[in-house]
């Protein structure tokens, strides 16, 4: 492993084809006989500092179709948050169930998870059948897992039947020193980020370019208010960049003026901080404030001049869905992935379907939208969100730090790469981008 880092750190991308891959390498794990550890802990105080592992795991083998990489950095997503803490299922489930498609993924179905759903690094070596990447080449990579052996994922990937998420429904994920992947997970490293930079967008770029831009999500089109909640935070940085980028006005909600901050230094004017104005959209438990849904229907009027959204860009869930709902405007659209609060939804459907209102739910991207997404990565029209990096032997805190929300943007994990700052190879494209890179990092 040592060979293979000291190759990439002094660019010799030729020489990787030459070396081999080592039996062994540390990767972040969760196990399977942990599975009921924090039974009975509400889901708060579950710690994934004691889930999580840096395991000492063998190299799987390769198969058709598929690459080794040597992962220079990857990151947290609120997957790998919800493996660790074992909810809203063990993710052992999911291993078994992919296991029992083929021989070759018999492989995916161990006693233990290596976790992760982002990377950049080098590919290290390529399967029968893999034209498009070879050894050497500096990759990140996207999360989509598909086998394609049904037509229906040949209009849209995200709807073959055999769809998983990389590093959360498949084993060999990003949080480890060499990650396994499907070679159409590919795409080129932006040439003008570091390597924990490149690391960040992949999943939360890709969510928030569907969701938002795609025909397959809500199509955004210039002149569309969007409400993004979450606006500073992992997708909603995404989204407020995607919006601004594509001539809509975003509507940010956030939590406090710091975030505020951050979203008016990426150009957004129109900021909700909903916990200065006390927003609270349930009563109790049991009960939603319909009262607190019109305030805020108001306050987005307020300050659109009386538009309602087009658009909601929704991800948290439980907590807001029903106050989304309300405040779309007739005709207008709900876009809804992730659930952080919670994914049981309730809300008053007389504000649907008297008002032809749609709710569409949006999950990942296909290959296609995930290039796009990352080739405006590589432009510097959209930019990491990165804003603290850690170690891999320091995985589990930066997990509780999103699961805390206690992060803003992307929190970073370097896995080869020995410290920050480093694979560059455009510095002049950097140096144009370098404010709009460096906007979150350290708050």
């Amino acid at each position: 492993m040592q060979e293979i880092r000291d190759a990439i750190l002094a660019e010799q991308y030729d020489a990787i084809a030459g070396l081999d891959v080592p039996d062994h390498y540390r990767g972040v794990t969760v196990h399977a006989d942990e599975a009921e550890m924090f039974a009975g802990i509400p889901t708060r105080e579950k710690d994934p500092r004691k889930s999580l592992h840096l395991d000492e795991v063998a190299t799987p083998e390769l198969g058709p179709g598929e690459a080794i990489v040597a992962v220079m950095a990857s990151a947290i997503n609120y997957n790998t948050v919800w493996t660790s803490i074992f909810e809203p299922l063990s993710t052992f489930g999911f291993l078994r169930r992919y296991g029992r498609v083929s021989a070759l993924t018999k492989r995916h179905d161990l006693p233990y998870h290596v976790v992760g759903s982002d990377l950049a690094g080098v590919v290290l070596r390529t399967g029968a059948g893999v034209t498009r990447w070879k050894p050497g080449d500096r990759v990140v990579a996207h999360c989509l897992s598909v086998e394609l052996e049904s037509p229906d994922g040949h209009d849209d990937t995200m709807l073959d039947p055999e769809q998983r998420i990389w590093g959360f429904e498949t084993n060999f994920g990003g949080l480890a020193e060499l990650a396994l992947v499907k070679s159409n997970q590919l795409m080129p490293k932006p040439a003008h980020l570091t390597w924990e930079e490149a690391a960040c967008p992949g999943l939360v770029n890709s969510t928030a370019y569907r969701q938002l831009v795609s025909r397959h999500g809500a199509a955004m089109k210039q002149g569309d208010t969007v409400l993004i909640w979450g606006a500073s935070g992992g997708l909603g940085s995404y989204a407020t960049q995607y919006a601004l980028n594509g001539g809509a006005i975003p509507v940010c909600v956030v939590s406090s003026p710091k975030k505020a901050e951050i979203c008016r230094s990426m150009g957004a004017e129109l900021i909700i901080d909903r916990s200065a104005e006390d927003f609270r959209f349930w009563k109790d438990e049991h009960t939603q404030d319909q009262q607190e849904w019109k305030r805020l229907g108001a306050r987005i009027r307020e300050l659109t001049g009386g538009d309602d959204p087009d658009i909601v860009f929704e991800h948290p869930g439980r907590e807001t869905f029903g106050a989304s709902v309300y405040v779309t405007r007739k005709g207008g659209t709900i876009v809804t992935c992730a659930s952080t609060s919670g994914y049981e939804h309730t809300y008053d459907n007389r504000y649907l379907w008297m008002n032809l209102k749609r709710i569409v739910g949006s999950h990942f991207a296909n290959y296609r939208e995930s290039f796009e997404a990352n080739r405006l990565i590589d432009k510097g029209l959209i930019h990491p969100t990165l804003s603290k990096v850690y170690p891999l032997e320091e995985t589990g805190q930066a997990a509780l730090d999103v699961h805390t929300n206690s992060h803003q943007g992307k929190v970073g994990v370097l896995a080869l790469a020995p410290r920050e700052g480093l694979g560059v190879t455009d510095p002049d494209k950097r140096a144009r981008h370098l404010g709009a890179i460096n906007r979150f990092r350290g708050v």
